[in-house]
């Protein structure tokens, strides 16, 4: 193998790489207003959002989510249902649940959540954003984009998982690389189209998902 062959990042680096940048490894060190889950096909999820409000860190917990691209025809009902009834098993009160279960993508998940709170009349002024963690950034970046008040204040965080730990049954590796490509490329797009604010990219980060894509991982490109 030539020299310059054997020094290029297998996938499982390059995919890992990725997966760091994505995260904002923010410490949840103080309380919010509410929890805030963004609901997807990974319900670990929903259990970090649940033991969040569990611990004291939201006065409400929030699930916003509908059917999307990964999720229809996996789940019997929206992802926001499935998601509640998984805090409701954990003990969540339903006089403290919100749901919106008709967003289906990030932008959505942010405009709808914010319509229906202004529907219920709560001003709330700062969540605690829960993701997967490799969409960790991107949500920052769309939430910091159209959440119509810029006074809001939030904080992002997500399963408390190495990259090693992350695939399962449920969010195969082959998947997870396919969609943390993705999400980069469109954290470089989206600015352009007011989706969301932009995010520095390193060269390396660029490269690697470059790398990713010329091995295959292409299916979620925008």
């Amino acid at each position: 193998m030539p020299a310059d062959e054997a020094d290029v990042p297998s996938v499982q680096q390059d995919a890992e790489f990725l997966y760091e940048y994505h995260q904002l490894h923010t410490e949840i060190d103080r309380k919010a207003d509410a929890i805030f889950c963004l609901c997807s096909l990974d319900t670990r999820v929903a259990e970090r959002a649940a033991q969040l409000f569990l611990d004291g860190y939201g006065d409400y917990l929030i699930f916003s989510g509908g059917s999307g691209k990964l999720t229809y025809g996996r789940f019997d009902k929206a992802e926001a249902e499935v998601f509640a009834d998984i805090a409701r098993r954990l003990g969540i009160p339903e006089t403290k649940l919100i749901i919106e279960p008709h967003s289906t993508n990030t932008g959505e998940n942010v405009r709808y959540t914010y319509t229906l709170l202004q529907e219920k009349q709560l001003s709330l002024r700062s969540f605690i954003l829960v993701q997967k963690p490799y969409m960790e950034r991107r949500t920052y970046a769309t939430f910091k984009k159209q959440w119509p008040d810029p006074t809001t204040e939030i904080f992002v965080t997500s399963p408390k998982l190495a990259w090693k730990d992350y695939p399962n049954e449920d969010n195969p590796v082959d998947l997870v690389i396919n969609i943390a490509v993705g999400d980069l490329i469109r954290i470089r797009e989206y600015p352009g189209k007011s989706f969301q604010i932009p995010q520095d990219i390193p060269d390396r980060v660029w490269a690697a998902a470059q790398r990713l894509i010329k091995r295959g991982y292409d299916s979620h490109l925008p």
